[in-house]
């Protein structure tokens, strides 16, 4: 046990300091190669839902039985050489400086004031239609990215994580990928990727809420807003999202900052409604990315934390 907590250290300082090397050939991509190959023999004919559900199963058990094989070896052979395999696909399974840079990307043309190179990047990152996005409305594409992936790239795999190890992490990374390539409402995947968004949703749950709340409780309130009174806006606003759990980060963030988040947004020519989140006290600017990114460091960073107590405190009951 003490083993796996050093890994985990490791794995997300790491994660944080290096990131993944450019060209790295990222297991995310071989899952998703796994994914699309066999979509297309399944997602055809009848009984989509069950084809799903097989789907699901086959990509996570294949994903984390060779995760927990090439852990387990290498803790066969020596216990160093353990931690230092684990520590590595934690690091990789995570998604702290990628998801930093990314955003980083976005604030340095925008604050430049070239709105066409921000649209560009800002298009890398989310699905919306950019071309035709003035500040405020990149600079809010930018920071529910940023806010929403703080669950789904960094304290939702920790979670697993610190219950499983990497083969929980690498479980949770398989459901997410599922859910990012076929968890769609469309008419091709509506019925195919139903299991694997559902699943998703579970596994986000614990870890979407609590990391809104320490959004709440350890990052900057730039906003200015008495605690109880942001509490009570996240809290309530949070369900409106038509996520089960992205509205616990998205709204602890626009209450953070005292700004209002979501509105409408463009897909593919399609324009798309969802419930404003915040005050909206200040108007967004590009300034907010820059905080969005040290908020999503705080908030990861004191999850780690809280896991890390919760885990020694069950180590030394048990």
């Amino acid at each position: 046990m003490q083993a796996h907590f050093v890994a985990i250290a490791i794995g997300f300082v790491l994660d944080r300091a290096l990131g993944d090397p450019p060209n790295w050939p990222h297991p995310v991509r071989w899952i998703g190669t796994f994914i699309s190959k066999l979509t297309a023999v399944l997602n055809r004919g009848h009984a989509r839902v069950l084809k799903g559900a097989g789907m699901l199963f086959i990509t996570v058990f294949l994903v984390t039985a060779v995760v927990l094989a090439i852990v387990w070896s290498a803790y066969q052979y020596h216990i160093v050489f353990g931690v230092a395999v684990e520590a590595i696909l934690i690091a990789v399974g995570l998604a702290q400086k990628s998801l930093r840079d990314a955003a980083l990307d976005v604030y340095t043309p925008l604050e430049a004031g070239n709105l066409e190179e921000a649209r560009t990047k800002l298009s890398w990152i989310v699905g919306r239609d950019t071309e035709k996005l003035q500040e405020s409305e990149i600079a809010r594409g930018a920071i529910e990215t940023v806010s929403e992936n703080t669950a789904d790239g960094i304290t939702s795999p920790l979670f697993w994580t610190f219950l499983f190890g990497a083969p929980g992490l690498w479980m949770y990374k398989a459901v997410n990928t599922l859910d990012s390539m076929i968890g769609y409402r469309d008419d091709r995947y509506r019925e195919f990727g139903k299991f694997s968004a559902r699943a998703d949703d579970v596994l986000n749950f614990i870890p979407a809420r609590i990391t809104g709340f320490l959004i709440l409780v350890f990052t900057p309130n730039e906003g200015g807003i008495p605690f109880r009174k942001r509490f009570v806006g996240w809290s309530k606003e949070a369900r409106n999202h038509p996520s089960p759990n992205s509205g616990f980060l998205e709204a602890a963030t626009a209450w953070q900052f005292g700004v209002k988040l979501g509105g409408k947004s463009t897909y593919r020519g399609i324009v798309s409604e969802r419930p404003e989140l915040g005050p909206g006290l200040k108007p967004l600017r590009a300034a907010h990315i820059k905080s969005a990114i040290g908020q999503m460091q705080a908030a990861s960073f004191a999850f780690w934390i809280l896991m890390t107590i919760i885990g020694v405190i069950f180590y030394a009951i048990a």
